[in-house]
């Protein structure tokens, strides 16, 4: 594969991942609008958030036996299409309940690039090799928000909150005409692969019984709802409590993204000389020291903006370092089952993602304190998961093993 296709290939994979990093932040400074609108509360518009969260847990549950059963386009072509029309329902709504359902139909649909990706890096690139690959997808996937809350602050003044939602119904468009043209097949279908419930469910009982899947798939997924916490919290955080307009929030999103961003390009650097697994200790031990100092500060009161703006963004500095590590050490046990793998790992961080904005939105109190401890809590939560259970892992060289590798 040379060069060039491998940059069209990593594009067009990040850009699928995008579709949910996009239908999340890009309406986020059109929460005041949106509860205006509507005539609810931001409180209450958080939970079209949860709903999607939600959406794409279930989703990928389905998408990855699906993906393995028909090959990698077929289900993702369906999920494009059920996208775009729940997209121009978002932007049709005239009630929060309505808005909260078809984000979860959103959801639904959506989720399929994100599995679909996931697999196809395990299909078209080497193992050894797919840790720098998902950081390089990560890297796609981290200009979204940069770009998504400005550019989504700027059409909710310019054209009302409602063309949010068209722009993402193109977007989709636009990525399902690129896997047409320019990405390949990857794994075949397997007939053999039944869909039928009980054996959907019992391949997913064989996934989640290896030791490495699990415990990197736990850990990670508990360590990276960070960031949906913050997502959650943070227009409240800024709009309301320091008063931000729609633009600025767009740039203190952008400006956040931004250090995650540069942490997982420097994941490249240090898979030169370090595994994934120090990479991922380290960072949640860094994470863990500041989330705390962080989370002290906010306690004993309202923190100078510009201070919460930067702990925040070096705290979430650990994201990018954790995230590709995990997912490249969760699917290097499989090969047959690579798609029901990833069905299941990012169903579980999607999950933990609904769960923290759930969290976030039950517990406002009108400052901070909600959204930096959530925060805060799932890395302590997933570091301590980590500790736990790495004893317990087979000593193989994890890029060695396979789908009949140690399990409990």
């Amino acid at each position: 594969m040379g060069r060039r296709q491998q940059v069209i290939l990593i594009l067009i994979l990040g850009a699928l991942s995008t579709i949910s990093p996009f239908s999340i932040d890009m309406y986020l400074p059109g929460f005041p609008a949106i509860a205006e609108d509507l005539n609810t509360s931001i409180h209450i518009v958080q939970f079209s958030l949860t709903s999607y969260f939600v959406g794409i847990a279930v989703g990928q549950l389905l998408y990855g036996p699906l993906l393995d059963r028909f090959g990698r386009k077929q289900p993702l072509y369906a999920g494009l299409a059920i996208y775009i029309v729940a997209s121009i329902g978002c932007a049709v709504t005239h009630s929060a309940d309505a808005l909260i359902a078809m984000r979860f139909l959103q959801a639904i649909g959506g989720c399929a690039g994100m599995v679909a990706a996931h697999a196809l890096v395990r299909d078209l690139f080497p193992v050894e090799r797919t840790a720098q690959v998902f950081s390089w997808i990560i890297l796609v996937i981290m200009v979204s928000p940069m770009i998504a809350p400005a550019a989504g602050g700027y059409i909710t003044v310019a054209f009302g909150w409602h063309a949010v939602f068209i722009v993402l119904a193109a977007l989709a468009l636009l990525f399902m005409i690129a896997v047409y043209i320019y990405l390949p097949d990857g794994k075949k279908p397997d007939p053999g692969l039944s869909l039928r419930p009980p054996v959907v469910i019992r391949t997913f009982l064989t996934v989640s019984r290896q030791r490495q899947f699990l415990l990197y798939t736990v850990a990670g997924g508990v360590a990276t709802a960070a960031p949906f916490a913050y997502i959650a919290g943070s227009a409240d955080v800024f709009m309301n409590i320091y008063h931000t307009s729609e633009q600025e929030y767009g740039w203190i999103f952008a400006f956040i993204a931004f250090f995650i961003i540069g942490s997982s390009q420097l994941n490249h650097i240090l898979l030169r000389y370090f595994t994934s697994e120090q990479i991922i200790r380290t960072s949640l031990t860094f994470q863990t020291i500041l989330g705390a100092a962080l989370l002290a500060l906010t306690l004993v009161g309202a923190p100078n903006m510009y201070v919460l703006i930067g702990l925040t963004a070096i705290f979430l500095m650990g994201q990018g370092l954790t995230g590709p590590n995990a997912n490249a050490l969760s699917l290097a046990p499989f090969s047959r089952h690579v798609g029901s793998a990833a069905s299941l790992s990012g169903s579980f961080r999607m999950g933990m993602g609904g769960l923290v904005t759930a969290l976030v939105s039950v517990l406002h109190n009108g400052t901070a304190i909600p959204m930096i401890s959530v925060m805060v809590g799932c890395v302590f939560a997933g570091y301590a998961i980590l500790l736990l259970g790495v004893p317990y892992l087979p000593t193989a060289n994890p890029t060695q093993l396979g789908d009949d590798a140690v399990t409990i």
